[in-house]
């Protein structure tokens, strides 16, 4: 067996200012990747920002990351870090600014190259250190390599060929506080699919694997807390994110699955949350999968049957009708994608995928 995953974590209250010496240990000036709002309001950039000044390092804000990053954006902020002379990154919020800030530290490394590079297996994969603040419960991107990035070219969302993990991840589940529930929803949403995916998966491990149901029972502790919309306590958000890291260091492993694969389509085309996409397919996923690993899924997450799943999901984040239209893109992105049909541990045709699907 083997299993890898790079990345120095500290998870507690106030981290960010207990490591400041570390934080900015990796280079002379920090370019500050987050979006618009989130990471302000919840005190994260603040609290990034005192630690930098309080180790006397240089830093400066590219606070334009949409929702599912574009290639375009990552252009941009590259071209800004670079006029900035900054050396190493810091990705605040979500997975959107975690998952760009490692796609900026490529191309600002590779500065001679074009956003083809991005998506090249045969180009270099040298990059400048990245750092992670994650602010959600959802992505995992603080522990991972990848990076999922909106190629409008092509009308879809791809993962960066290049695995770039960060060296450093500061979790703290206070910057949870100010998260609205439909954040919390989609994005809890996302680490359960992710958890899944990674123990239903052609090339888990059982190190994989307990890492996953570790993450299963983490995130479960907070189940009820979303079904009845209760205001969840630090603890519960702790839980929350524990889970998500959990999962992001179970598909550091094996990578995601059919539902994943599945869910760019409906978020490019009609600007579904990401953690609700993937959920659309997850109860599909399961209905083909092995029925003893289906059940040791559902139990840790304390589900009964994929019925109860079905109708947590409706539950919390409702089920919208999808055109087929739309539904007919997520199965030809996954007839198109060898290497995501190969992650499902049963064989994949258009037959499964419909019956996933439709």
């Amino acid at each position: 067996m083997f299993y890898y995953m790079p990345v120095k974590v500290y998870e507690e209250k106030d981290c960010v200012a207990k490591h400041a010496e570390e934080l900015a240990s990796f280079g002379r000036k920090a370019l500050i990747v987050t979006g618009a709002h989130s990471a302000k309001a919840n005190g994260s950039l603040d609290d990034v920002i005192n630690a930098l000044k309080s180790e006397k390092t240089e830093y400066a804000i590219f606070d334009k990351v949409e929702e599912n990053p574009s290639v375009e954006t990552i252009m941009r902020a590259r071209d800004f870090g670079l006029s900035e002379n900054a050396d190493f990154l810091i990705g605040i919020g979500g997975g959107s600014p975690m998952d760009a800030a490692k796609a900026i530290a490529y191309m600002m490394k590779n500065k001679d190259l074009t956003s083809e590079a991005l998506f090249d297996k045969g180009a270099v994969s040298d990059y400048l250190p990245v750092i992670a603040v994650p602010t959600t419960c959802g992505t995992g991107s603080e522990v991972t390599g990848v990076s999922v990035l909106t190629r409008n070219d092509i009308h879809t969302k791809m993962s960066m060929t290049h695995k770039i993990f960060p060296s450093l991840a500061l979790i703290d589940a206070k910057y949870l506080l100010t998260a609205s529930r439909n954040v919390i929803v989609n994005t809890t949403m996302d680490a359960f699919a992710h958890l899944v995916e990674s123990y239903i998966n052609s090339t888990a491990t059982e190190f994989s694997r307990d890492i996953a149901i570790t993450g299963l029972k983490y995130w479960s502790l907070s189940r009820e807390i979303i079904l009845n919309n209760e205001k969840p306590s630090y603890d519960n958000l702790r839980n929350m994110l524990l889970a998500s890291t959990y999962g992001g260091m179970a598909i550091a492993h094996t990578g995601t699955s059919l539902p994943h694969g599945l869910s760019y389509a409906l978020t490019y085309n009609t600007h579904m949350a990401h953690g609700k996409a993937c959920g659309y397919f997850i109860g599909g996923y399961l209905a083909e999968s092995d029925k003893e690993e289906v059940g040791t899924v559902l139990r840790a997450a304390g589900f009964s049957s994929i019925d109860d799943f079905n109708k947590y999901y409706e539950n919390t984040c409702g089920r919208d009708t999808v055109s087929s239209d739309i539904l007919e893109l997520s199965i030809k992105d996954i007839l198109t994608n060898p290497g995501k049909q190969k992650k499902a541990p049963f064989p994949v045709d258009e037959k499964v995928l419909r019956r996933i699907a439709l």
